[in-house]
């Protein structure tokens, strides 16, 4: 905002515009100097390490997490950790696709629905003890 300003050669001091911003000047100076210089080191390390990410995710078909990708950074010779990668991963958008869980099923399909025998022919009082045994899973 400020940059844009003095770009329009208005009348107002970088002071004053800091002051209605509320924006300390030397703290704009500062941020000037830094996009200036470029990226810093920690910002083009990670960015390194996010295009090595893409590179591992895309050959895996969209599958691996971070913590596979973790593995591969390892196995190619990046000392990276896996919550560095988690962090990359997180902020570029890339997710992993998680196993689905098992259920198992509950509809018995087909003609017969019981395959086993029903000896007792559904009748659970058999008139006397220790006659038929029964139990519920």
């Amino acid at each position: 905002m400020i940059e844009a300003e003095k770009a329009n050669e208005t009348m107002m001091t970088v002071t004053r515009m800091c002051r209605l911003l509320g924006v300390d000047r030397r703290r704009f100076y500062e941020w000037r100097a830094r996009q200036a210089a470029g990226p810093s080191p920690r910002q083009q390390r990670a960015a390194a390490l996010t295009t090595q990410i893409r590179g591992f995710h895309a050959a895996s078909d969209g599958t691996y997490g971070a913590p596979r990708i973790h593995a591969d950074l390892h196995d190619a010779g990046v000392a990276v950790s896996r919550k560095t990668v988690a962090k990359l991963m997180q902020a570029d958008g890339i997710t992993g696709i998680s196993p689905r869980t098992w259920h198992p099923p509950t509809t018995v399909h087909g003609d017969d629905p019981f395959p086993v025998s029903d000896l007792v022919e559904r009748q659970f009082d058999q008139g006397e003890r220790d006659v038929a045994w029964f139990s519920d899973i």
